[in-house]
């Protein structure tokens, strides 16, 4: 039977990520924490009272050294961690130290690109690439199949899902849309597919682009990879938990 792999979470909007190994689901949210803050850039009014799409934030389409950005958030004291390769790391409160956290991602955004302004804390769901609460869900045979067709090996990271799905044949999971899947005691609506940006063709480990992914993902048909999906009850996911469609 298919089963979660992984989980990821990525508290500062394309600034990081972190994996877990459970998540407490709250029906009609995203993963606790995902997304919870964003950094807008300097010609956007967000503010994060209400949703934004991603063309008002820094992102990885724009600025791939941002994909090289690894996080640990302290629930307990709101300090995240981040690391980068060509950084010190760097702990702070992001609702109290953004000049910190400005300077210090700041050289990571092209000089030809839009400056990083401040950064907004959803006031509500979580600031995803869509305007109700999303968690992504990811097939590893997807990725594999990808891999194989690319000819090397490429990093999960690179796609910055949620949930990760071990068990499934390549492509099933767009069978799911307009489907409820369980995973573990949570079920989820599947809604959508997920189109791809540039952000993917970056090495998660360097910040460099050196994949075509949607090149590859062109020779299907499409530029789409993983689905979106909502919490339609709450409870607790995990590692190994199993996954079935209802």
């Amino acid at each position: 039977m298919p089963q979660v792999d992984q989980i990821w979470r990525y508290p500062i909007k394309s600034h990081g990520r972190e994996e877990l190994s459970c998540a407490k689901m709250v029906a009609g949210e995203t993963l606790p924490w995902d997304r919870a803050w964003a950094v807008a850039h300097e010609h956007s009014d967000a503010d994060g009272t209400k949703w934004a799409s991603c063309q008002n934030f820094s992102r990885g389409s724009k600025a791939p050294s941002l994909m090289a950005i690894r996080s640990q958030f302290d629930e307990k004291t709101n300090a995240i961690t981040l690391k980068h390769p060509n950084l010190p790391d760097l702990t702070f409160n992001p609702d109290n130290e953004q000049q910190k956290f400005l300077d210090w991602a700041g050289p990571l955004i092209p000089s030809n690109r839009s400056q990083s302004a401040r950064l907004v804390r959803s006031q509500k769901n979580g600031l995803t690439d869509t305007d109700y609460p999303s968690i992504s869900i990811g097939n590893l045979a997807s990725h594999r199949a990808v891999c194989q067709k690319f000819g090397r090996e490429l990093s999960l990271a690179r796609w910055r899902g949620n949930i990760w799905i071990n068990g499934l044949a390549p492509w099933e999971e767009f069978d799911w849309i307009g489907k409820r899947v369980k995973i573990g005691s949570v079920i989820f609506l599947v809604k959508e597919r997920v189109i791809r940006c540039m952000a993917t063709t970056a090495n998660p480990d360097t910040g460099v682009r050196d994949a075509d992914t949607l090149g590859v993902l062109d020779t299907w048909g499409h530029r789409d990879f993983n689905v979106y999906a909502v919490a339609e009850t709450s409870g607790e996911i995990r590692l190994g938990d199993a996954v079935s469609v209802i």
